[in-house]
């Protein structure tokens, strides 16, 4: 299996899982995931697949300065349901790396290492994400904008192309370079554009009684 080489630019996310620790499912439950892990689980690399780890990677690296981020240790607020746009493949993202889960997710072990119910719909927030830290109620607000300058404008009439069923071999392989092009330009070079990922600390507000789980479409 090749995958783009930036991919391997992209920093790497370490997280802690008490959980797999327990059953000795790695080394002192470290898990490494890269960007390639996203884009496995959704298969497809996009800019919102983009976004969505390099916004969990920023608020969790901001959640835990000093030590790693724990998964299964994190709440997640979406301000948007699943079944609006492309917010079911962001939480997807989110899942994997943080192992939250909405309703269906796993129920724990004597009540301990449970990740249902951590990840939920909240239309209140200021922006898109909330990540709150379970120990100690640590949240920061995240969301990203993509409407960083637009594509070649030679993508867009590729895609047309491609959606009419009219694009060669050749243009297909145009296509994917272009594409990809697009989305290392948004993890390797607007990474630290504070103008387009945001993550700041969430102001505390009491928890709005209407807040329900988080559905993943199927």
């Amino acid at each position: 299996m090749k995958l783009p080489a930036f991919f391997d630019e992209v920093p790497k996310l370490r997280v802690r899982d008490p959980l797999a620790d327990v059953l000795g499912c790695a080394e002192g439950g470290v898990f490494e995931y890269g960007y390639g892990d996203a884009v496995k689980t959704t298969g497809h690399s996009c800019p919102t697949v983009a976004a969505a780890y390099w916004l969990t990677w920023l608020a969790l690296h901001q959640l835990f300065p000093d030590t790693l981020p724990q998964r299964g240790g994190v709440k997640v607020e979406f301000r948007e349901d699943a079944r609006i746009g492309s917010t079911g493949v962001v939480a997807t993202v989110i899942h994997v790396l943080t192992g939250a889960a909405g309703g269906s997710g796993f129920k724990g072990i004597a009540g301990r290492h449970g990740r249902a119910g951590l990840m939920r719909f909240r239309p209140d927030l200021p922006m898109a994400l909330r990540f709150t830290r379970l120990d100690n109620g640590t949240s920061v607000d995240a969301e990203a904008d993509l409407s960083f300058p637009p594509p070649d404008p030679a993508l867009e009439s590729l895609l047309q192309r491609c959606t009419k069923g009219t694009a060669d071999a050749q243009s297909l392989a145009e296509l994917g370079c272009l594409w990809q092009e697009r989305v290392r330009h948004l993890l390797i070079d607007l990474a630290r554009d504070p103008g387009v990922f945001t993550v700041r600390a969430a102001e505390r507000r009491r928890p709005v009684p209407s807040s329900r789980f988080f559905t993943l479409p199927t």
